[in-house]
């Protein structure tokens, strides 16, 4: 391996959310996540005056795209991030400044949020902070289709495979396979292959035709365009097989990971990172109460809010990926944006010139979020070639065949089937499966996926260790 990186014995691993939560009460009653969007929240309200709480389930802040390496790592920034060095570096920056001047709080867990209060867990201890305001800024994770073999070792998400690279300087293997489709595709593939491991194949769900359609849209922002053609054309220069139009279908193995299939094709691997686009979570704004559409851009049902970030809720503020995939530059103006209601609603500021601005450029990423869509189209076949003996959720052991006769005996509602075959019931809370189930239930029905519904947030949003006490 190179650039330093060395191999590790790969095993499967769900991408740990990043983007930080949210909120709490103190000298100013908001909170923020400590991902782009939070970070950004933050320094907003404390340059007009306010003390917010920060809170984040990471060690370290940055969020997953500028998620930052353990102290006495000695990797440099244009290693970890490439174009985004700079970047990087100034949101980190701007973390170290605000660490001793709020109420940050690292390595904590925020699982349950109801009637003004959070509970939270940091190193073993449960605690509850009271809030006036909030800002939810959780981020995303990826959205898997699971295909045949997806359980073996060696199989990670794309944003998994990018954490153990970035956070721990490991790749997941030495040949490794990047499937599915999506920006991060592209991505983590350029990464992977810059820091020395073997890229055997990168596979794309999405036929070159569709993002030819997308340019006009994609060229609403040529420099992120640049960098996304950069990436693909990088690696086709260096030798690395991209296959356009090409779905995963199995990946093969006993023990661990030892090759993948798609087409009439197969190829020698020990790794495979594959997810097709990114999803929101969601939990925490629907424990708040929140109003929940169907988004039919992001495919997925999410919570409601305004331009500015105001939810349905009163004093429940949503901002970056959490409400919605629309990347890490709209996180940070999203979450500045948010910090900037919170003062509007307060009657502390109110700066309506900056408030346009954000409005604006967030709507031009609005603009090229639709051609990225277009670009990687969600693979809407998925479903009906899913065979029966295929586990969706891993842990309950739930098979697409189970999920299959719940729909025959005429239960439909996503929360009605997960009831039945405890699909989603597990300790990811349906994180990783929900979207896949409810896509079989939509086309075992015959009905549209908007109509089955949403799987309901549910304390704790992630397991507590035994031995915690928690309030009654």
């Amino acid at each position: 391996m190179g650039s330093g990186y060395a191999p590790v014995r790969p095993y499967w691993k769900q991408a740990r959310r990043s983007a930080a939560i949210r909120g709490a009460r103190h000298e100013t009653d908001c909170d923020c996540g400590r991902g782009p969007a939070g970070i950004s929240a933050a320094r907003t309200l404390l340059d007009h005056g306010l003390k917010p709480c920060l809170v984040d389930e990471s060690l370290r802040g940055g969020g997953q795209i500028y998620r930052r390496q353990p102290q006495g790592f000695q990797r440099t920034a244009k290693q970890l991030y490439g174009f985004e060095a700079s970047k990087a570096e100034a949101v980190h920056r701007t973390l170290d400044e605000l660490a001793s001047l709020i109420d940050y709080r690292p390595d904590t867990l925020v699982w349950n949020a109801e009637d003004g209060r959070l509970d939270m867990l940091n190193n073993g201890r449960a605690e509850s902070i009271e809030y006036a305001q909030i800002i939810v800024a959780t981020g995303a994770t990826d959205r898997i289709l699971p295909v045949p073999g997806w359980t073996l070792p060696g199989v990670y998400s794309l944003g998994a495979a990018q954490i153990a690279l970035k956070f721990q300087g490991c790749a997941i293997g030495e040949r490794v396979a990047f499937c599915g489709s999506g920006p991060l595709l592209y991505l983590v593939a350029y990464q992977y292959a810059k820091a020395g491991a073997t890229v055997v194949a990168v596979l794309d769900s999405a036929p070159f035709s569709a993002q030819c359609r997308a340019l006009p849209a994609l060229l609403g922002q040529p420099a992120t365009l640049a960098k996304g053609v950069y990436y693909r054309a990088w690696l086709t220069a260096h030798g690395i097989a991209v296959h356009q139009g090409a779905t995963l279908e199995r990946i093969d193995g006993e023990q661990r990971v030892s090759g993948i299939r798609f087409g009439e094709r197969s190829l020698d691997c020990d790794a495979v990172a594959f997810a097709h686009a990114l999803r929101s979570e969601t939990q925490l704004a629907d424990l708040l109460g929140c109003e929940f559409a169907w988004n039919a851009l992001n495919r997925a049902w999410l919570p409601q809010r305004d331009s500015a970030g105001r939810s349905s809720i009163d004093g429940v503020y949503l901002a970056g990926d959490g409400a919605g995939i629309m990347g890490a530059d709209a996180a940070q103006m999203a979450g500045e944006r948010a910090a900037l209601a919170v003062l509007e609603d307060t009657g502390i500021v109110s700066d309506p010139r900056r408030s346009v601005v954000l409005e604006r450029q967030l709507a031009s990423i609005q603009h090229f979020r639709q051609g990225l869509e277009t670009a990687f189209p969600f693979p809407e076949q998925w479903a009906a070639r899913a065979p029966d003996t295929l586990i969706v959720c891993r842990c309950e052991e739930v098979s697409a065949g189970d999920v299959r006769t719940v729909v025959d005996e005429g239960h439909w509602e996503i929360n009605r089937v997960k009831a039945h075959c405890r699909v989603g019931m597990g300790r990811c809370q349906g994180r990783m499966c929900g979207l896949a189930a409810a896509e079989i239930v939509a086309e075992r029905s015959g009905r549209a996926i908007e109509s089955v519904g949403r799987l309901r947030g549910q304390a704790p949003i992630k397991p507590l260790p035994f031995g915690v006490q928690v309030r009654p």
